[in-house]
């Protein structure tokens, strides 16, 4: 009976420990504190005058997910109108798709406003695929995404990004991840910006299988803890008036009046907070042979990834050819957003191009690419992909700027 007893409670503790490393691995546990916070959560924390402070719990996934503590001038809840809520909804072209597409990214039209220039040009249950040209900096009101977490890939352009847990400094090449509710403004220095955006519906965290138990990166992980940048500059105004937030829920846009500025935050500490990335400091894993898109991994949801391929030297096997193998997505749509250099495995391809290969069907290398990659040693390529776990439906928008023929471009000619 003890035996069994002491069996049950091996099992038992191997069950917890099992689950506690799942548990754990979805998170990317990095403690930030910046400003002015208590000793404790939760007690008296006063001002100057006497007065306290006004303490918010930012969390996600209920009370389960990463959260921060904040402390706030005044109240964060004071709602002084609605004004306009209205759609920004995309509208689907095509709704089950089985055609590879390539859209030119670039004729995207600039536009002055921030979130007027965003064109949502792919979109499932689980997340929006944007393309976004803004000229003006945010300045008549600040923006809240309620809806989803945003990985904001930087083409060109450089600024800050302003939000009520602090600034990051942005240029050619950054990953802005800000969390859902996270409410900011995007300073740009000059007119001529180019931003590929996902909007996630689940939290974004780094890749799973480049962390330990305790969500620390691994040392062979292609990017480390330094690399990633937190907020260090912390804007606190402690003012009244008429401040508008204009809030997306479900796909609409809410216009809401607060009686407070919104980036009145005088200290803060935990884990969800806004932070930079450059796919300049993706450290590429390369073998003798091929190997496949994880290991270009920065990003994970539990609807799609996010991969970096950067600038490396191509495979070393005598036989090798660097050019990627013919592949079936069958439980994956593949989207990739060509940045700079020569994208090897393909023909016709320029900066700022987006090409869809959907699931069911293979596709590969183009005509002759396999053919050019071997001897060659290194490529100088910089892309973003994201797929997708759901297959997408393309917009109206994606086919104002579609190549229809694209998907006859593997023919022998």
């Amino acid at each position: 009976m003890y035996e069994l007893q002491n069996i049950n409670q091996n099992i038992l503790s191997d069950l917890v420990t099992n689950i506690t490393k799942l548990l754990i691995k979805e998170k990317m546990p990095i403690y930030h504190k910046l400003g002015n916070i208590p000793h404790k959560r939760h007690i008296q924390f006063r001002k100057p005058n006497g007065d306290l402070y006004y303490e918010q719990l930012f969390g996600t996934v209920g009370f389960d997910g990463m959260s921060t503590n904040s402390y706030h001038e005044q109240r964060p809840t004071q709602v002084k109108e609605i004004r306009r809520q209205y759609s920004v909804a995309p509208k689907i072209a095509k709704s089950n798709n089985i055609q590879s597409y390539k859209l030119r990214g670039f004729e995207i039209e600039p536009q002055d406003d921030f979130l007027e220039s965003r064109k949502i040009v792919l979109t499932n249950s689980d997340c929006h695929i944007v393309l976004a040209a803004p000229r003006k900096s945010t300045t008549d009101y600040f923006y809240k995404n309620t809806d989803s977490d945003e990985v904001i890939f930087i083409h060109k352009g450089t600024g800050k990004l302003r939000t009520m847990l602090g600034n990051l400094d942005f240029k050619y090449g950054d990953y802005l991840v800000v969390p859902r509710g996270m409410i900011y403004k995007m300073d740009f220095d000059t007119e001529d910006n180019r931003l590929f955006i996902v909007e996630s519906h689940s939290p974004v965290y780094t890749p799973k299988q480049y962390r330990n138990w305790f969500g620390q990166l691994l040392e062979h992980s292609p990017f480390c803890e330094r690399d990633i940048r937190r907020p260090e500059e912390l804007e606190t105004y402690n003012e009244k008036g008429d401040f508008v937030i204009k809030v997306k829920k479900k796909d609409e846009i809410f216009e809401m009046v607060y009686a407070s500025h919104p980036f009145d935050v005088i200290g803060y500490d935990g884990f969800n907070y806004p932070y930079a990335f450059s796919i300049h400091d993706f450290e590429p894993i390369t073998g003798r042979i091929h190997l496949p898109p994880p290991i270009h991994q920065t990003f994970e949801t539990n609807a799609f990834v996010i991969c970096s391929f950067v600038p490396r030297l191509y495979d070393y096997h005598p036989l090798a050819i660097p050019a990627p193998y013919n592949h079936s997505n069958i439980d994956a749509d593949e989207v990739l957003y060509y940045v700079d250099g020569d994208f090897m495995s393909r023909n016709d391809i320029k900066a700022g191009n987006i090409s869809l290969h959907p699931a069911g069907i293979p596709h590969g290398p183009h005509p002759g690419a396999a053919e050019r990659s071997i001897g060659k040693k290194e490529t100088l390529e910089l892309a973003v992909m994201v797929d997708t776990f759901k297959p997408l439906m393309v917009t109206e928008d994606a086919m104002a700027i579609s190549d229809d023929d694209y998907f006859k471009s593997w023919l022998d000619e």
